[in-house]
């Protein structure tokens, strides 16, 4: 058997294919179809502010950092500026919904951060499952039940 023209019809990606830049445009089409998400980016696209180190972050130009259509891109993920609504908004959209369940705080924070990126994303996570109401009233108890009450006898004088 000869092996000499063994991969003659098989053809390689180019390495651009497989950088994260390639992945994260892939990503953010593919969310443009939904309707909820399209609207998020819009309002990110609107507030156009940029902080003092995403600026700076921008100017290195390096692969991890990037900006297209007025979207700041962080590790291949949307940056999300410092708008407390925004991001309220994303976490409500994460975590609400029927579909998704109600996420723990780790679950919840890994499908956010496939997405978005920002400063004190887990601290924001964990306070928005704290908060919710649904989460707390059927979260699993992990403790032991308390045992009967037994009451102390009453003493016949003073100690």
């Amino acid at each position: 058997m000869d092996t000499k023209e063994d991969n003659k019809d098989v053809q390689l990606l180019k390495d651009e294919m497989w950088s994260r830049k390639s992945t994260s445009k892939i990503q953010v089409f593919d969310r443009k179809k939904r309707g909820d998400e399209s609207d998020i980016i819009k309002k990110i696209r609107k507030n156009n502010t940029r902080e003092k180190e995403v600026i700076q972050a921008i100017k290195k130009e390096d692969e991890l950092t990037w900006e297209e259509d007025d979207v700041v891109y962080m590790e291949g993920r949307i940056y999300v500026l410092n708008n407390k609504d925004l991001k309220e908004e994303i976490l409500r959209e994460h975590h609400d919904p029927a579909n998704v369940g109600h996420l723990g705080q780790y679950r919840m924070q890994e499908l956010i951060k496939r997405t978005y990126w920002w400063l004190g994303l887990k601290e924001d996570v964990k306070k928005y499952v704290q908060g919710c109401t649904k989460c707390q009233q059927n979260k699993v108890q992990h403790q032991r039940k308390a045992g009967e009450l037994h009451p102390l006898e009453i003493p016949e004088g003073p100690w």
